[in-house]
């Protein structure tokens, strides 16, 4: 079932056009929408994180099953909306603001949130829900994934994440061997990654020009983690990607300037053949590699 004409009227009354710029394609067909909710699995005491609510469809479905909901809207036009739709649910804070930018301040919008207790803040307390367009996708999950890796202010983490992605999207960030990518291989380093299901672009308005993706994450407790170099990681990791359709062995001897011999043995140490290209890597490969790194300087 659509809430198309539903949408429609709201966007008439305010008299906005979706964005094109802000990748404004708002989710209203009702199956799609509670299949998010479901990969959510909601509870009474969660607090949600929702990403571009837009009008608010998704917003409502989610106000009913949580403690509270901070929704992030950057068009402030769609703010306008917002008041509207969700004038009727008081556990909802809606926030005009760039997501990219709010987040650089510890998720202030939730530590000086008037109803929630400080004390009860802590890692892997919130849930995070969005319809992300193309071009916000990689950055927001890096974001939120990275944020003490690259030297930005902390982030409380959130114990899962579930977003409507393009499909291609999706499926490159869940890729496994023989099909890895830089993207899939960052992601999937902090976290547990899996497509919930796929939505058609119908289900959209205006509809967009190709099929979507339910995602989600789920960030990884990981103690062999905590042990890997996570700058020395990447370095190798960016270096193996830089020229993907090249052997393994060329790739890291450019991108790490370092000789051929000690590459190949290197690889070879690790059970990894000097032929190999860089997405018949596996996340674990990547991290064996970069704890016998230093073996390879001396």
């Amino acid at each position: 079932m659509l809430k198309k004409t539903y949408t429609k009227n709201l966007l008439k009354k305010y008299k906005i056009l979706p964005l094109k710029k802000l990748g404004q394609n708002f989710l209203i067909d009702k199956t799609a929408i509670k299949k998010v909710i479901n990969a959510a699995n909601l509870q009474p005491e969660d607090i949600v994180l929702e990403i571009g609510p837009g009008t608010g469809t998704l917003t409502q479905e989610i106000a009913k099953k949580v403690k509270r909901v901070i929704a992030i809207e950057k068009d402030a036009k769609m703010c306008e909306i917002l008041k509207e739709t969700m004038k009727e649910y008081k556990n909802v804070k809606i926030i005009q603001g760039d997501i990219l930018k709010v987040i650089n301040n510890k998720l202030s919008i939730i530590n000086q949130d008037e109803n929630i207790s400080r004390p009860k803040l802590s890692v892997l307390n919130y849930k995070v829900i969005g319809n992300l367009p193309f071009y916000l996708t990689a950055p927001v999950i890096r974001k939120f994934l990275e944020s003490d890796r690259i030297g930005e202010a902390r982030l409380h983490q959130s114990r899962q994440m579930v977003f409507v992605v393009q499909k291609e999207v999706g499926q490159r960030i869940c890729a496994q061997p023989p099909k890895m990518n830089l993207l899939a291989v960052s992601v999937q380093f902090y976290a547990n990654v899996k497509i919930i299901a796929y939505i058609s672009k119908k289900s959209f308005l205006p509809i967009p020009k190709v099929d979507s993706a339910i995602i989600k994450i789920t960030p990884l407790i990981n103690a062999d983690k905590k042990l890997i170099n996570a700058d020395l990681f990447f370095k190798i990791v960016k270096a193996g990607f830089s020229q993907p359709r090249k052997q393994l062995i060329n790739t890291l001897c450019s991108g790490l300037k370092i000789k051929r011999e000690k590459i190949k043995n290197w690889l070879l140490k690790n059970n990894i053949h000097i032929t190999q290209r860089p997405e018949t890597l596996s996340v674990k490969q990547w991290m064996l590699l970069t704890k016998s790194f230093n073996s390879i300087l001396k």
